[in-house]
């Protein structure tokens, strides 16, 4: 490439050809959404271009007249649809809330018991992640395989045992609802904050569909606002903590771990939020049927889906060992070479050090339902992974019918206004000279 402007079109036509491939291929990766209309439409506007930094009304810019109107609601509908006396929309990725948690909770030192992570917990609560960077000793519960879920004896147990004061519950593997009514005695008895990491579960959880935490005995829940919550990809903290802690958690927020908050992107949760109180529960009830209805073909087609003992799932997600068929990372690619996209991801069983090349599966429903599949349409799905990664169909025939299901289905879903999904908005006119 001679010219900058080679580089510029080089890099529109990849941003083309991403579009086309995600139009043409069946979306199964359990942390990724489509917005709607409304909600993409505030990524385009000028508060993508502007700071806010502080809390509404108390800010170090100037010229935050509209955004801390949008902030105010934006903070109040996230208390409505989560039922929650507190809420802060300013962290930019659920990674970011939950390092804005530990360093608001924690001193460096400090004990922190957390999911394994190959029992699902995510990387920020590994010693290699942000519960590391910060300095504290991550203590593992025990997870039981044939619930899929951890084991709530031996939690008790260890809770007692190390009686840490802030306390992790959540995983990027959610199948079931975490025991905290069962555990509620215990952190009482102890006296820890309890803080759910409900990244993957938000939009389940505003639809009621999965659990409540904030009823459940959580005082702390943070989450992603991309995955089951078909928002932007930011991140949000909500509570119904003491004044001390939740006062604690936003100075981790900022100036603990962000300067400006994305304006554009908060917006955009705004809408996603006033969406979800129309469509959410709707949608959420949708999302876990078409998993289920997935999980079951496959076990009906011989492939090994964990969680039989509990229905295989009551969320988004459903994983299935592949070991005999390769493992993770070859079938992952060879459904991917077929239009059909996921991840590979690491089982119970698995050593995390070795995690490029894990055991199993791990399959989401929310983006097909965000485009209108049914329990039907997922069983289909469910039939082409098994006619590709067990009989060995030829590609190009599955690609073929991968496309003419995925073309029955080409408008977003559970939203305000009307759009077609994966479709490229080109809005620079670069004429003749390319300026």
């Amino acid at each position: 490439m001679e010219r900058p402007i080679d580089y510029a079109l080089a890099i529109r036509d990849l941003a083309r050809r991403h579009n086309a491939l995600f139009r043409d291929s069946i979306p199964l990766i359990a942390s990724e959404n489509i917005m709607s209309p409304l909600a993409m439409e505030m990524l385009l506007t000028d508060f993508g271009f502007r700071y806010a930094e502080g809390l509404p009304h108390h800010r170090y810019y100037q010229g935050n007249f509209f955004v801390d109107q949008v902030e105010d609601m934006v903070t109040e509908l996230a208390k409505k649809v989560f039922g929650s006396k507190q809420a802060d929309p300013r962290p930019i990725s659920g990674t970011n809330a939950n390092t804005s948690v530990l360093y608001g909770l924690t001193q460096p030192g400090d004990t922190i018991t957390t999911p394994p992570l190959e029992g699902g917990g995510h990387i920020s609560a590994a010693r290699f992640g942000a519960v590391g960077l910060r300095g504290l000793n991550p203590v593992n519960y025990p997870f039981d395989v044939e619930e899929m879920n951890i084991d709530i004896d031996g939690t008790a147990k260890l809770l007692r045992e190390t009686r840490p004061k802030l306390v992790l519950f959540g995983q990027s593997v959610f199948l079931f609802p975490t025991p905290l009514r069962e555990l509620r005695d215990v952190f009482e008895e102890i006296g820890c904050t309890v803080w759910y990491d409900g990244a993957h579960v938000l939009g389940l959880i505003a639809g009621k569909q999965f659990q409540d935490p904030l009823r459940e005995g959580a005082h702390i829940v943070t989450g992603s606002t991309h995955k089951t919550l078909p928002g932007p990809q930011h991140g949000i903290i909500l509570g119904n903590a003491d004044e001390e802690v939740w006062k604690a958690v936003q100075r981790g927020v900022f100036p603990g771990t962000l300067s400006n908050h994305h304006l554009n992107a908060m917006a955009a949760l705004g809408v996603t939020l006033a969406e979800a109180m129309e469509f959410g529960e709707k949608y959420a009830a949708q999302v876990v049927k078409n998993a289920r209805a997935m999980a079951e073909e496959l076990a009906s087609l011989g492939m090994k889906v964990l969680g039989e003992k509990n229905g295989y799932t009551r969320s988004h997600t459903l994983v299935v060992d592949v070991r005999e068929y390769g493992g993770g990372r070859k079938v992952a690619e060879l459904l991917e070479q077929r239009n059909i996209i996921l991840n590979k991801n690491m089982l119970p069983w698995d050593d995390s050090r070795k995690s490029q090349n894990p055991s199993g599966l791990r399959i989401g429903s929310q983006e097909v339902t965000r485009i209108g599949f049914s329990e039907d349409d997922c069983r289909e799905v469910a039939r082409l992974i098994h006619r590709a990664v067990v009989k060995g169909e030829e590609k190009e025939k599955i690609i073929q019918e991968v496309r003419e299901l995925k073309d029955a289905h080409r408008e977003v879903k559970y939203c305000f206004g009307r759009l077609e999904a994966y479709r490229y908005f080109e809005i620079a006119d670069l004429g003749d000279s390319g300026h």
